[in-house]
């Protein structure tokens, strides 16, 4: 299975979770989904 088809889902989920339990990551975990996401878009990564 690719990691492009799981992992942006995975992560959204896990980072709503961790916003409802500590609302105060929600500008540092914004921040790293739009810049992980943003540089894979720019550099696709091959895996195999």
């Amino acid at each position: 299975m690719n990691f492009f088809m799981v992992g942006p889902p995975l992560i959204s989920l896990l980072s709503g979770i961790a916003i409802l339990i500590w609302p105060k990551l929600l500008n540092y975990i914004v921040a790293f989904y739009l810049i992980l996401f943003g540089l894979v878009g720019l550099v696709p990564l091959t895996l195999f």
